[in-house]
């Protein structure tokens, strides 16, 4: 397995490598500059702006700035941040906790709410709470994490008042654990919604298959009672298929928080993203691009490695996984 999870990382590389290069790209290409709000600005003399462009390095060609800043990188140096002249490791160190808490909270409320609605609408398939929880699953993913998330503020932040609009803590209070997670019920919930109605048909539908097979049948002609058939038979092999699922949207969560983050004024990663996107702040996107790019590589060998942890038949040969 060591091996294999090697040779994933080192095949790993020119995809990471392909995805700088594209996000590189793009964002030069896109309208504006990291020197665009000073443009009109009559108090900034013409010299100065060049002098700017020169710092920031704008004035070499594409392929110099980008091997500047990979090789920059391969050192694990994230660069500078154009408009808070702060190193960009800094800024992601600052804020990173903000988003790993809401992220990994979300992530965990969507598994304790997904799998265990799942398994028990796979149990009772065509029932009416199969019925309703399938209509609220319906919903759930067609709703936009945007509008779910300001309905949620308008609701219960604004009309009813029970929950803070934004933020992580009160303004001017003593900040505590009880504080901190009263902020974090609206965002969390936002996140976790969507992909908790995506997890639960996966699951339901892992699930029937699995109870359907005939060594479920067999148990349960042995005379297992049906909790444990389903605990020690059914759950773990039902869960092996939804392994890439779930190591895959675990970055998911990482990239969500963009939109949640912004939203209610949660500094994280996100919105530091947000505001360097809006700034042309190149060396903050570039480093969460990068960082979101990697997550979502790491996530996927972590999820084929996971199937041997769920089931022992699974076996790494030199070329690829087998069974």
């Amino acid at each position: 397995m060591a091996r294999y999870a090697l040779r994933r990382l080192l095949n790993a590389i020119p995809i990471l490598i392909g995805i700088t290069i594209i996000s590189f790209l793009i964002i030069h290409m896109a309208p504006g500059s990291p020197i665009s709000q000073y443009v009109d600005d009559p108090t900034i003399k013409a010299i100065d702006k060049e002098n700017m462009i020169k710092a920031y390095g704008l004035d070499q060609p594409l392929y110099i700035q980008y091997w500047k800043w990979i090789s920059d990188l391969a050192q694990g140096d994230f660069g500078t941040s154009f408009q808070k002249s702060q190193p960009v490791s800094e800024l992601i160190w600052d804020r990173l906790p903000n988003t790993l808490l809401l992220t990994v909270t979300s992530f965990a409320l969507a598994l304790a709410i997904a799998i265990p609605l799942g398994i028990l609408c796979a149990v009772k398939a065509n029932s009416r709470l199969d019925q309703f929880v399938s209509g609220i699953t319906f919903v759930g993913i067609s709703l936009p994490g945007f509008w779910l998330g300001l309905l949620l503020m308008m609701f219960f932040a604004v009309r009813l008042g029970w929950l803070p609009s934004g933020g992580m803590q009160t303004i001017n209070a003593p900040s505590g654990f009880g504080d901190r997670m009263l902020h974090l019920i609206l965002p969390v919930f936002t996140i976790a919604c969507s992909e908790v109605a995506v997890w639960i048909r996966y699951v339901r539908s892992s699930m029937l298959e699995v109870i359907n097979q005939d060594y479920m049948r067999t148990a349960k002609a042995k005379g297992l009672r049906g909790g444990r058939i389903l605990s020690v038979h059914g759950l773990r092999n039902g869960l092996i298929p939804l392994a890439t699922l779930f190591g895959l949207s675990l970055p998911g969560f990482f990239a969500g928080s963009v939109i949640v983050e912004t939203i209610f004024s949660i500094p994280g990663i996100g919105r530091l993203f947000t505001e360097a996107a809006f700034q042309r702040d190149y060396p903050v996107i570039f480093a969460v691009t990068t960082m979101t790019a990697f997550l979502y590589v790491f996530g996927s060998i972590l999820a084929d490695l996971s199937y041997a942890i769920l089931d022992p038949r699974v076996s790494y040969s030199k070329s690829e996984a087998k069974v």
